[in-house]
């Protein structure tokens, strides 16, 4: 019996960001599995509405996704795209979606349908330390936005320590300049 061969894999350059819809397990038990799974569909609506064609939903993660492009500009561009669907939706709408956001450049591996690696699991840190309504990212995040930044507003809010990360991650608050 010979074994499997591994899947095959490529190293991929980019931005991976996190979304998670906030409150979502309370508004579950409050309003009824088929009232989460209406707002998980008009979660997906709005993003494929938006996402732009080099990126792509790696998967869906209960009421979050990870989502990956190709160029740091665009995601944070798609991110307040979002940001700013969202809150067109909440001031029309009786179910509200307050999501929050995390970002970080760097190396992934794609396996299959999948990414995977370092970078990824610093992304998926950063989403846990954003509030309702922010993105949040890294400062290789902002390294890789570069002269782009000046159309972007960064309120830093220092390095940070994170779970299973070995050194601490300095992250920015990002919004479009301007927006304060």
């Amino acid at each position: 019996m010979t074994a499997a061969a591994p899947p095959a894999v490529e190293v991929l350059r980019g931005a991976v960001l996190f979304t998670d819809i906030v409150g979502f397990t309370e508004f579950t038990a409050l309003r009824g599995d088929l009232e989460a799974l209406a707002l998980l569909s008009r979660q997906e609506e709005i993003v494929r509405a938006s996402l732009p064609g080099s990126a792509r939903v790696v998967k869906e993660l209960g009421d979050g996704l990870l989502l990956w492009f190709p160029d740091a500009c665009a995601a944070l561009d798609f991110a307040l795209e979002l940001q700013d669907r969202y809150d067109q939706e909440n001031a029309t709408d009786v179910m509200p979606i307050w999501v929050r956001m995390g970002m970080h450049w760097g190396t992934q591996t794609r396996r299959r349908d999948d990414i995977v690696g370092h970078d990824v699991n610093v992304a998926s840190r950063i989403v846990n330390h954003a509030g309702p309504g922010e993105i949040l990212l890294s400062d290789a995040t902002l390294a890789a936005i570069g002269t782009s930044a000046g159309s972007y507003q960064f309120d830093e809010l220092g390095p940070v320590v994170m779970k299973g990360i070995p050194a601490p991650v300095r992250l920015y608050r990002a919004t479009r300049a301007g927006a304060w």
